[in-house]
This record gives structure tokens, C-alpha cells and sequence, in this order.
């Protein structure tokens, strides 16, 4: 792969005017939009698109949910990555897309809804895929998306040049030659079904690298970096909305607010504490290579999910607080625990280390999921005191950065 990728150049001139005050006519060519474009920002479509799969997410997290209430966490784990990889992969595949070539004209937001078509019918067919591994709408919700990317693509090729011609038919194969390859989940032995989504997920994520090797896409760093903080923050927004589900449940069908109230607290404050982490630091400047984004478009799979998780393990500690949950207090704790140390470490390989000074403030957010996970065994107060944990996390990481601005200043007049 190339370490500094030469972007695409926009198309010369503007384009064509179809009407009086210059409005664009309805389809246009889909050529590659600049790298260094300025005030490129997420589009109403694109978040559009956005709510959609939150849709999927949020049944992914009801059935992990009902699984690990019901004492299969591994099943429901498993399930769980499984169904959210193709929740998460899609996404990123439209968003990277949308990032180098989105046109806006009436061919492309048309394609563009009947991916979101797909996402619905993904999300429809979910709960079929946890409780009777049966995963025919899953598949047929994922091939949708995945044809109108083909179609995508092979539009963008029709007015690229060689090289980029080159790269938009290596994505339509690849991305068709991996469709067909999750047809095993439909054929094949239950028991086989978890190697062929881990050797399906390895080639899905093997065709970008293949496709772009000596022709990087003219994705947008700071476009990307918005879109990823954006389904951040809607996937956390899901996790608040689930938790307050829950409690709401368990304050008004069994009268249990005492119970639910530590959960709810120490919740809110690992919500809060999740989004303060994430956007402490703006992370569009690290992405300046190829190299680089794929390690960190790729790392948000495990952010995404375990934020995600978070919100379900909320749910099975209140399910467990109210006595509707069939597993031990141990077991709940570990649900809201463990998916929380995963986004602390995940963020900070991904962000926070880049721009920590010191060992002090690189060692706040490894430190901080140790004492969350440690926080497990801490019983009915564990999630409270795991909430408390993160939040003295961000305060200790805003008191290192004053400190260490204050120093910076009292040392620029001697300089």
C-alpha cells in the first residue's frame, strides 16, 4: 500500500448548470471528489442513512440482551458479532464511498435508499438469526446493500480514469465475490457456520486493501472522522435510549427504583464519560495515509459494538436488579464491565494515544478499564462504581491537560 496517497483531482470546471440560478441537473457523472476540499461535512442523506441502521443496531442489542439474560452469553455473543460485523461493515462501506464520490444527484440517492431498503430488512430478520440461526433475511438484507455498492461502483467506473477504473472493478468483485461467499451461512452445518463468518469477515475486509493498492480513493479525513464521531454518537444515544427503557420497566411494573436507581447512575456516567473520551481530541489530522485509515476505520468495529453493548448490559443489569434476569450478579455486572474496559482500551489505541504527553496521561484510560473490570466484583454497586470510575477518568485526563497547558504557557515567555 502506498503511505501517501495521491487524491483523485475534482472534475475541471464547474458542473453543468441545468436551469436559471444555476441549479444542477438531476444526474450527473460520478467522479471523485477533491481530498482537500473544503467545508466537506455529512450530508442530510447521510444521516439519513444513519438512523436507519440504528434500527439494526438496536435489535442486535435486544437479542444480546434476551441472550444473556437467559444465561447463553457465549451464544448471544457470538450472534451478536456476527449480525453487528455486517451491521457495521455495510455502513462503513457506503461511508467511505459516500466520502470520495457522493454526486447528490437523483441516481445516487436513489441507489443510496435502496441500501437503506436493506438495512431494514437486516434488522428485520435479526431476532430469526439469535433464536433459530436462521439467517436468509439477514442475507438477503445484506445482499441488497451490498448490490446497490456493486452498482455504485460500477457507475463510478464508467467516468474514472484507467487506474481508477481499475480500483472501482476491483471493489464490484470483490464485493460480489464475498456475497456469494456468505451463502455458507445458509448451506452449511450449524457448527461451521462461526468459520465461515470469521474467514468471510477476513476477505470482506482484505478487498479494500486489494482494490486500493496502487490507487488510493479520494476519501475526505475530515468528512470521515465526522462521520464516524456522528454514528458514535448515535450508537450512544441508543445505549441511553435502551437503559432508560429498562429502568422505566422496572420503576413501573415492579415498583423498583431503589433497585435500578445505582444502575441508572452509574450508566449515565459511562454514557457521558464514553462521549467525553471519544471526542477529546480531534483525530481527523492523524488520518493522512491509507495505512492509517484502515487501522482506524477498521479498530471502530470493536467501538461501535462495545458501545453498543454497553446500552444491552444495562438492560440485563436492571433485568437482574428487578429479579427478572436468570444469571448470577456477577454475570450481570460483567455485561455493563467488560463491553466498557473493551471502548476505553479501543479509543485509546485508536485516538487517545496519538495525542497523549507523558506517561501519566497515556496510562489514564488503560488504568481506568483495569479498574473498571476490577469493578465487576463489586456486586449490587458494581455499575455505579464502574460509572464513578470512568468519570474520575476524564477528570484526571482534564487536570493533566490543564497542568501541562499551564506549564506550556509559563514557559513560552522564557523561550
Amino acid at each position: 500500500m502506498t503511505s501517501s496517497p495521491t487524491p483523485t483531482p475534482p472534475p475541471s470546471g464547474p458542473l453543468p448548470s441545468g436551469g436559471p440560478g444555476g441549479r444542477k441537473p438531476p444526474l450527473r457523472r460520478l467522479t471523485a471528489r477533491g481530498r482537500d476540499e473544503v467545508h466537506r461535512s455529512a450530508t442530510p442523506l447521510e444521516l439519513f442513512f444513519d438512523l436507519c441502521f440504528v434500527v439494526a443496531v438496536a435489535q442486535a442489542g435486544v437479542q444480546l440482551v434476551h441472550a444473556v439474560a437467559e444465561g447463553h452469553p457465549g451464544e448471544g455473543i457470538l450472534n451478536y458479532a456476527m449480525v453487528f460485523f455486517a451491521i457495521w461493515w455495510a455502513w462503513m462501506n457506503f461511508t467511505w464511498f459516500a466520502s470520495a464520490y457522493d454526486n447528490d444527484d437523483a441516481l445516487y440517492r436513489v441507489v443510496t435508499m435502496v441500501q437503506m431498503t436493506g438495512v431494514l430488512v437486516l434488522a428485520a430478520g435479526v431476532s430469526r438469526a439469535f433464536e433459530d440461526h436462521d439467517f436468509l433475511a439477514v442475507w438477503l438484507g445484506y445482499a441488497i446493500m451490498r448490490l446497490a455498492l456493486v452498482t455504485q461502483w460500477l457507475r463510478a467506473a464508467r467516468a474514472a480514469a484507467p487506474p481508477e477504473r481499475r480500483m472501482a472493478h476491483r471493489y464490484a468483485a470483490g464485493v460480489l465475490l464475498c456475497q456469494i461467499g456468505w451463502l455458507g451461512l445458509l448451506f452449511l452445518p450449524e457448527g461451521g457456520r462461526p468459520w465461515v463468518f470469521l474467514v468471510m469477515a477476513v476477505l470482506e475486509m482484505s478487498v479494500p486493501v486489494l482494490a486500493e493498492m496502487d490507487h488510493p480513493s479520494s476519501w475526505h479525513p475530515h468528512h470521515i472522522a465526522e462521520r464516524y464521531g456522528l454514528f458514535t454518537i448515535i450508537v450512544l444515544g441508543e445505549t441511553i435510549a435502551a437503559a432508560t427503557v429498562a429502568v422505566k420497566s422496572g420503576v413501573e411494573e415492579n415498583d423498583a427504583l431503589r433497585e435500578v436507581l445505582p444502575v441508572a447512575a452509574g450508566g449515565l456516567l459511562i454514557v457521558f464519560a464514553a462521549w467525553w473520551i471519544y471526542f477529546v481530541v480531534p483525530i481527523h489530522g492523524h488520518l493522512r495515509s491509507n495505512r492509517q485509515a484502515f487501522l482506524w476505520g477498521y479498530g471502530h468495529y470493536l467501538v461501535f459494538a462495545s458501545a453498543a453493548a454497553i446500552g444491552a448490559g444495562l438492560e440485563v443489569a436492571v433485568e437482574h436488579a428487578v429479579g427478572e434476569a436468570h444469571i448470577s450478579t456477577l454475570a450481570a455486572s460483567a455485561a455493563v464491565t467488560l463491553p466498557t474496559a473493551l471502548y476505553l482500551l479501543t479509543v485509546w489505541a485508536l485516538h487517545s494515544r496519538h495525542f497523549k504527553v507523558g506517561i501519566a496521561q497515556q496510562l489514564v484510560l488503560p488504568t481506568t478499564a483495569l479498574l473498571v473490570i476490577c469493578c465487576t466484583f463489586l456486586g449490587d454497586w458494581a455499575v455505579l462504581a464502574a460509572g464513578i470510575v470512568t468519570a474520575l477518568a476524564v477528570a484526571t485526563g482534564v487536570a493533566l491537560t490543564a497542568r501541562m497547558t499551564a506549564r506550556a504557557s509559563r514557559a513560552a515567555p522564557a523561550a
